[in-house]
């Protein structure tokens, strides 16, 4: 069971390692956002006209992103029931909720002194808790999230869990909130509702270091798509403290609005990502639901048609099996004998077993030989397509895939769903085989090219897993013959059956130096 379990969390966002896509784009976000900030850095104290507006739109917008990725991280909460994920969640709650209070007291946006009535200096000290706790909650998601199954993992019911957590962000920022406007001994930041003191104040300018820590842990601990991405979070939030309390002194300037902007792309990331990746995730789910639904139906219609035609076929030389054995039966039970009669009768029954053999065979060659639903169809690109059907597969287990797919070779006349299964059971087995090694690099390598010796396609598919032992190498095609606990010892037989009917052939052979590999050789269209 906690094998399933850890299996069915690979797939999440929290656990799911990035693609290399992802990767790219990530990278590409962050570079961005570097350049955008170096171009805007030579005018950042430009003066810009006031807009009290801008800050209730821009932090509506914030609340909105900030509770909806909460409400998500939550929900995979609840699945994996991990604490690193409680904590993120419950930072982006604290940070939606912190932003209202900062909004409402900031002067201008809703009245001339902010709603709240608090001082010059409650709206900067509301920024600066704002920004720290969900730095804050990042470091401890990083230094929770590789905690192991004792300590990493609630033992608690969620729903109980999640409300509490929920109920202590709201009493933090009520309490902060209340320690901004009520509290009069905070260190001062504004002399004015625009201009801020010519020496930075020390307790701002430490969200520096601690989002660089933060940066850093990620980096050194990164794992998960979602700790790709809120590195990309991090560089958006240095960037906007940066601007907003290092580089520039007043309100409304270039470089004060473009912080503010910062702040606001830094909560799409996340949020972005957190839907683009579960619809993924439920797109890949109802495709694999369908498929199999469709696999059932079709072996299903398979075996009924058959069955009907082998009970067709047999019925007349069974029929003959069973008038001759018992006109034998009854020759030998005479009084007399007729041993001569007797014999003709049974060399009848016998003749008759070698119709109702050759019925079978010429049943199972029916079957197997069946053109129908062949088409010309490229091998490349049906390879290209399993492995898009097992992405997150790959992706989950660490599997780097090196394909060598060359153009120019010749189209295959094939049964296109036929072919797909065997790829993809060659594939997933090839995954599984994989899945206990953890002292080299999991590879799968998968190489189409042209037989020498004829105008066919020879596809091959390589991993780098625990192997086949040379004993079981003969046996593996065996029906109902299992190297596997969970196996049912048919799948490697029906794909021999299916590469055979198409007039090819499946080897395997040892990997070197680890590893199996599967030869299949197909001819070409002029079958």
């Amino acid at each position: 069971m906690a094998d399933a379990a850890s299996d069915e969390q690979q797939f999440l966002l929290a656990t799911l390692p990035p693609s290399r896509l992802q990767v790219r784009l990530a990278l590409g976000c962050a570079v961005a956002l570097v350049v955008a900030f170096a171009v805007a850095v030579p005018f950042i104290y430009v003066p810009l006209p006031r807009v009290d507006a801008f800050i209730p739109v821009l932090e509506t917008a914030i609340v909105i992103n900030d509770l909806i990725t909460s409400a998500l991280l939550f929900a995979q909460f609840f699945i994996v029931r991990r604490w690193a994920l409680l904590v993120l969640a419950d930072g982006y709650l604290f940070t939606s909720l912190m932003v209202i209070p900062h909004a409402l007291s900031f002067p201008g946006a809703f009245a001339p002194d902010g709603l709240l009535g608090g001082g010059l200096q409650t709206t900067p000290w509301l920024y600066a808790f704002w920004h720290v706790g969900l730095i804050f909650a990042v470091v401890a998601y990083v230094l929770l999230k590789d905690a192991d199954g004792r300590t990493g993992v609630s033992r608690y019911a969620p729903a109980p869990t999640v409300a509490v957590s929920v109920a202590a962000v709201i009493a933090a920022v009520s309490g902060l909130a209340w320690l901004a406007v009520a509290d009069e001994n905070l260190p001062g930041m504004y002399v004015d509702s625009v201009h801020r003191n010519a020496s930075p104040v020390g307790s701002i300018i430490t969200m520096l270091p601690y989002g660089v820590f933060a940066l850093g842990l990620l980096w050194f601990r990164r794992r998960s798509v979602l700790d790709l991405w809120l590195m990309v979070v991090c560089c958006a939030w240095l960037i906007e403290i940066a601007m907003s309390t290092v580089f520039v002194n007043d309100r409304f300037t270039l470089g004060w609005y473009a912080g503010r902007i910062y702040g606001l792309v830094a909560t799409l990331f996340i949020l972005l990502v957190l839907l683009t990746e579960t619809t993924a995730l439920y797109a890949y789910l109802a495709w694999s639901i369908i498929r199999q639904r469709g696999n059932r139906e079709a072996r299903q219609v398979e075996m009924d048609a058959m069955a009907a035609a082998i009970a067709h076929e047999l019925n007349q030389p069974m029929a003959a099996i069973v008038i001759n054995a018992n006109t034998g039966l009854r020759w030998l039970a005479n009084k007399t004998p007729d041993i001569g009669e007797a014999r003709s009768a049974l060399e009848a029954v016998v003749r008759a077993g070698h119709r109702a053999s050759e019925v079978i065979a010429s049943v199972r060659a029916m079957f197997r030989k069946e053109m129908h639903g062949r088409a010309k169809i490229s091998i490349n690109d049906l390879v290209r397509e399993v492995l898009t059907m097992v992405e997150v597969d790959l992706r989950a287990q660490r599997v780097v895939v090196s394909t060598e797919l060359p153009d120019g070779l010749p189209n295959l006349l094939a049964d296109r769903g036929q072919l797909q299964q065997v790829f993809l059971n060659l594939i997933t087995n090839a995954i599984e085989a994989m899945r206990p090694v953890t002292d080299r690099a999991r590879t799968l390598r998968i190489r189409s090219e042209l037989i020498p010796e004829s105008s066919g396609v020879r596809v091959t598919i390589a991993d780098s897993g625990t192997g086949i032992e040379p004993k079981d190498k003969d046996r593996i095609f065996e029906p109902f013959f299992t190297t596997k606990t969970t196996g049912t010892g048919i799948g490697l037989a029906i794909c021999r059956s299916i590469i055979e009917s198409h007039g090819g052939a499946l080897r395997v052979s040892a990997g070197a130096p680890h590893g199996t590999i599967f030869h299949i050789d197909l001819p070409g269209d002029d079958l």
